[in-house]
């Protein structure tokens, strides 16, 4: 499991040596057992309560104020994408989603929905442990080997007539695109490609810090949360194109 930036791109969770506080929610009471317990070993990780449902997420998240919401998606009643609009409009909480890729077609849109990522739920525990460090500090978590899976899957259309599809995002370029330089252009390209800040700093020999200020620049001129809504955006304006 990989974060695709070296360094968080938003000031949420700065502070590494904080106890994040840890809010579990999955309608089968014996993986909220496994993940809390998975993650309680932690010293720096709190879980602080578990809901079996969204809409009882989104109450404990209003109450309790947790730093990340570990989310199902399929659920009975309101499922893990509404609550992660809902959690995520109101600014509650970081939410990372929990899939199981191969039968999950909505994980796309709980990403668009503002959650921070996405692990498998047949992830290595270590990888559920620095997955939820990584959201809770501030990165946006991609998993590489997934993630360039679901962008050609669901922004590439599928015509009725058979033939070979159009350019994911063709015609939908928003008009704040072009507020970006030529190098802010190029950086974003690279972040949809899921190169972190040290990768594109090797291939535009250029220092980190100054990839770090063109992602920031792209993210606030586009009123982007993070990498993942800016990897989105890339796909659906066709920036990048899905196999590239």
């Amino acid at each position: 499991m990989s974060d695709t930036g070296a360094g968080p791109d938003s000031a949420v969770g700065e502070d590494s040596t904080a106890v994040l506080r840890i809010l579990v929610v999955d309608d089968q009471a014996l993986m909220r057992s496994g993940f809390s317990m998975m993650l309680g070993v932690e010293p720096d990780l709190e879980v602080i309560g578990d809901a079996a449902d969204g809409a009882e997420a989104v109450e404990m998240c209003r109450r309790l104020r947790p730093d990340v919401v570990l989310m199902d998606v399929q659920m009975p009643g309101t499922d893990g994408i509404e609550a992660t609009r809902l959690i995520t409009a109101e600014a509650l909480s970081k939410v990372l989603i929990l899939t199981t890729f191969d039968r999950d077609d909505y994980l796309f849109d709980a990403l668009r929905a503002g959650a921070s990522g996405f692990l498998l739920k047949n992830s290595d525990p270590e990888d559920l442990v620095d997955g939820v460090r990584a959201v809770g500090h501030g990165h946006a978590l991609l998993a590489p080997e997934v993630t360039r899976r679901v962008i050609e899957r669901l922004t590439t259309p599928v015509p009725s007539d058979g033939r070979a599809p159009s350019p994911a995002g063709a015609g939908s370029r928003p008009p704040s695109l072009d507020l970006l330089t030529a190098r802010e252009t190029e950086v974003l390209r690279l972040v949809a490609r899921g190169l972190s800040n040290a990768e594109i700093a090797q291939k535009l020999v250029v220092g980190e810090a100054t990839v770090k200020t063109h992602v920031s620049a792209c993210l606030s001129k586009l009123h982007l949360r993070d990498r993942v809504q800016a990897v989105v955006l890339a796909y659906e304006a066709g920036l990048v194109q899905p196999g590239e």
